[in-house]
């Protein structure tokens, strides 16, 4: 569902159509909603295997910042098919908003791509850096340990906490955007 409060955001965290849901088949995001999502988390993979395959981490950041570019001109795309603003209300279109689709798709493709940066590479990529910086610190410190798991501890511990970073980081990412780049956004009509 969608998370957050800003009707200029549902662009983001939409649900796939359910079996029983007729009303929100249209909400379908090829982006959000299938296995296209983990390019947007596969610089937190690259970063895992920094210091096994340093050269995979460029490349895995251009991935990423890929997803997110293309999630931005879809967001735009979407909008832009809508209904020009005639009362109708859309994702993206509600009654008071007086604002030229043109506009509309323009504020956001720049939410996505923010909102991407932010939460699919910027910050999580920093989070499983330093994640797997510290396991490495803690077990090049640590004596007897198996060279195999020197080796591949960081690596596991990047991977691994990837399931439990990504919630709470969007979640952070929606409260900052809807209580900043949003709120301006929406007072611009």
């Amino acid at each position: 569902s969608n998370m957050t409060k800003n009707p200029m955001a549902k662009h983001l965290h939409q649900d796939g159509p359910k079996k029983d849901d007729t009303q929100n088949a249209g909400n379908y995001n090829i982006f959000r909603d299938s296995l296209l999502r983990y390019c947007g988390y596969a610089n937190e993979i690259g970063e895992s295997f920094r210091y096994q395959y340093p050269r995979f981490v460029k490349p895995s950041y251009a991935v990423a910042f890929g997803y997110c570019l293309a999630d931005s001109f879809s967001a735009g795309y979407q909008v832009m098919l809508e209904k020009e603003n005639d009362g109708d209300e859309g994702p993206h279109n509600n009654k008071k908003d007086t604002r030229s689709r043109e506009k509309r798709a323009a504020i956001a493709m720049f939410d996505t791509l923010l909102w991407q940066s932010l939460a699919s590479v910027a910050i999580p990529g920093g989070v499983i850096n330093t994640i797997v910086r510290a396991t490495r610190f803690a077990v090049a410190r640590t004596v007897g340990l198996p060279l195999v798991v020197t080796k591949w501890a960081p690596t596991v511990m990047g991977l691994g906490s990837i399931p439990f970073i990504v919630k709470p980081i969007d979640e952070c990412v929606d409260f900052a955007l809807d209580n900043s780049t949003r709120n301006f956004l929406d007072l611009e009509s």
